[in-house]
């Protein structure tokens, strides 16, 4: 009897969890597999790049912080406008708000604007898997918890020779062994 009640609440609990959680869950697996590959490619921004050329006069002057509010009104919006410094002899770097940048050659007016832009969905995600304040940090510690709970009642909810004594155990030892495999050969 005691059985069979156990079985009862791990599934109650195994499905009440996974409902509550699916949200977070999602948050996690997306943000996760997206900062397992950071050295392809940056999941919280994307770089889209404007070409452009200009006649305005870039040169060291008195009025050079007017004529780069008038070209930012040309290839963006002088309201971004940070500081600026000069790369080169001919190479005027201009810094935006929000991490974009322009670089222009005075000589020959060409330029390139680089503009960050978030990624929808990924920024965000991203932003919870780092913890951003204290409670977060809770909910994500009560969550960890929850999953502990998931894995546990898991044990209990099918019975037999597809259950943990059966093929679920195989499955459970495989998913033990392969993580300790991998630390053993790669630590």
């Amino acid at each position: 009897m005691a059985m069979k009640t156990l079985r009862k609440w791990s599934r109650i609990l195994h499905r009440d969890i996974g409902f509550f959680f699916i949200g977070t869950t999602l948050i996690y697996a997306i943000s996760g597999i997206a900062l397992n590959h950071m050295a392809d490619w940056n999941p919280n921004y994307k770089v889209e790049i404007k070409r452009f050329s200009t006649s305005i006069n870039l040169e060291k002057t008195v009025s050079i912080k007017n004529n780069i509010l008038n070209l930012l009104d040309e290839v963006d919006s002088r309201k971004n406008y940070k500081s600026h410094y000069y790369a080169s002899d001919n190479t005027l770097k201009i810094f935006l708000k929000g991490g974009s940048s322009i670089l222009v050659n005075i000589n020959s007016g060409k330029g390139m604007a680089e503009f960050l832009k978030r990624r929808s969905v990924f920024y965000e995600s991203n932003y919870l898997h780092y913890n951003p304040n204290r409670f977060w940090t809770w909910f994500s510690d009560i969550y960890a918890g929850a999953l502990i709970l998931f894995v546990v009642t898991s044990f209990f909810i099918t019975k037999g020779k597809k259950g943990i004594t059966g093929r679920g155990g195989i499955y459970t030892a495989l998913g033990i062994l392969i993580p300790i495999l991998f630390l053993l050969y790669f630590m």
